[in-house]
């Protein structure tokens, strides 16, 4: 998968387009699985998520939008290190709280940023916010 530079300016409402792209993009790409084994996966997104969350709130706090760049580059880096991909990872599938949590965070960021974009649904934040916890509880349980 060949990622492109973004352009300098842009709308809110084209990034957001871009971030729901992204699981899709994701689950066509052609990654190589982890090295460590799926019962890993728990920590290691509870671990990114609770490195890049106050990060994403100070960005937010900032309205720094160029956070959201980095963001999705580092978001893109940790799925293909795991392989999200269904038939290259399907172990997986058994932390679903834990994938949706990293696949909604830059664009439950974005919504905080520009919240009356069309892409921010009103279940989004509070969906994500069930998943971060749901993968952090199971994660402590490691």
């Amino acid at each position: 998968m060949q990622l492109h530079r973004l352009p300098t300016r842009f709308s809110p409402s084209s990034l957001l387009r871009t971030l729901v792209a992204v699981p899709l993009v994701l689950a066509a790409s052609l990654s190589a699985a982890q090295q460590e084994p799926p019962s890993a996966f728990p920590l290691d997104a509870a671990g990114y998520l609770n490195e890049e969350l106050p990060r994403m709130e100070a960005a937010i706090a900032a309205r720094d939008r160029s956070f959201f760049h980095g963001a999705m580059a580092r978001t893109v880096q940790f799925t293909e290190r795991w392989g999200f991909k269904v038939k290259a990872n399907p172990d997986l599938a058994a932390y679903p709280m834990c994938t949706s949590a990293v696949m909604d965070y830059v664009v439950v960021g974005m919504c905080k940023l520009t919240p009356g974009d069309e892409v921010c649904e009103p279940g989004l934040a509070p969906r994500f916010d069930a998943n971060v916890k749901q993968c952090r509880e199971l994660a402590a349980q490691k």
